[in-house]
């Protein structure tokens, strides 16, 4: 949203916005497994309390940014803050849900990130016409600082722990919840790296992040400038995919508890994750030939909506093997996913400027999805990462 405002304030390129979108991925990535590590150790409570305060305050230091060099420092600084998070909060769904809710409260999760940026695109282009683009980085790290507040006041690690749910409750999640393993050991990356469900679950998050990261990063200013629209109506243009991206998190999560319910553990993984691959590819593919806008936002829709429906059988996966350090293990995964990003946002630019049209971008990701297809058949939840 702020990326024109941005580029005009100081003089980037389109190339160079590639570069400055891709270093908060590469932070991103870089960081999430030490992230996933930290939450498995010390808890979630304090460490997505300290994220959630890193990223609040380099979103606020992003409006002080004064030229190409310092923008990619405090990008990159602001994703290697903000790793860890997701790997976190998977760490507490080990602890906190029972197996049979564990696929509808993922998707509930990652539907949050989605709402949030669906309504933050018109939101913030009002936002930033109106005060600049600076007042709208410091408005969302003021607000990311009060929420850092709320949840260390209000969540504990595990349920014994938290003073404000009844002991029924208590004992209802401790009965239902995944067992943990009879020993809590530390998982090193020699053991992860070696294990064969690891290295799937990150190709094909790979994959999956590949095409979600568009709808984050160029989906605005694709949609802007291809169908010529005011900055107000093409944030409202850009936020339907974001939005079909939270229902297909909730449908997802919904499925894979559904099939689960019926006692087939591995279906209940692969088939909500493989429609969901091969709706992204098809509406990509779809996308590519459309030349209006409606029909162009409808099948990106359907790209995001699957694309996100590979979200929660991803992360639900990692607690499944992982178990209590489903941290680790999900900052493992999200790692190979933030690579991904980074690729997409980078990339994308390149090929627009070389090809003259988004098509060929579109074309490799959808490869990407039907790969990832192919992956999860051979992806197995019931084998956990052994630590020897």
């Amino acid at each position: 949203m702020a990326k024109e405002p941005i580029s005009e304030a100081l003089d980037l390129s389109k190339e160079q916005m590639g570069w400055v979108l891709s270093s908060f991925a590469l932070g991103y990535a870089l960081f999430q497994t030490p992230g996933g590590m930290a939450a498995d150790r010390l808890g979630t409570r304090k460490i997505l309390t300290g994220i959630i305060v890193v990223w609040s305050v380099f979103t606020g230091l992003t409006a002080k940014a004064w030229s190409y060099v310092s923008l990619l420092v405090i990008r990159f600084l602001f994703g290697a803050g903000e790793a860890g998070a997701f790997p976190a909060i998977n760490r507490a769904v080990f602890s906190w849900i029972p197996l049979k809710e564990r696929g509808t409260v993922t998707g509930i999760n990652f539907s949050g990130s989605r709402l949030g940026a669906a309504f933050a695109l018109p939101l913030l282009s009002v936002v930033i016409t109106e005060w600049g683009w600076q007042f709208s980085f410091y408005l969302l790290g003021a607000v990311g600082v009060l929420v850092s507040i709320l949840w260390f006041l209000l969540f504990r690690d595990k349920p014994e722990d938290h003073p404000l749910i009844s002991q029924e409750e208590k004992d209802f999640i401790i009965k239902n919840r995944q067992k943990p393993s009879s020993e809590v050991k530390k998982l090193p990356l020699s053991v992860m790296f070696k294990n064969k469900n690891m290295w799937l679950a990150m190709v094909q998050y790979f994959c999956s992040n590949f095409t979600f990261f568009f709808a984050l990063t160029w989906l605005y200013p694709h949609v802007k400038e291809t169908f010529h629209l005011d900055a107000v109506t093409a944030g409202w243009y850009a936020s339907m995919p974001l939005l079909a991206g939270a229902l297909g998190n909730w449908f997802s999560g919904w499925w894979i508890d559904n099939i689960y319910k019926k006692g087939d553990y591995k279906k209940s993984r692969w088939l909500p994750a493989a429609t969901g691959f091969a709706l992204a590819g098809i509406g990509l593919i779809a996308s590519s030939f459309m030349t209006e806008v409606n029909s162009a936002v409808f099948f990106l829709s359907i790209a995001i909506f699957g694309a996100d429906m590979t979200l929660p059988p991803s992360w639900t996966f990692c607690a499944d093997i992982g178990k209590q350090q489903a941290g680790a293990v999900s900052g493992n995964m999200n790692m190979a996913g933030n690579l991904g990003s980074f690729l997409t946002a980078l990339i994308f630019p390149y090929l627009l400027v070389w090809d003259g049209t988004p098509s060929f971008f579109f074309y490799t990701a959808a490869a990407l999805n039907v790969l990832a297809i192919f992956i999860w058949l051979n992806m197995d939840p019931e084998k956990e990462i052994l630590i020897a």
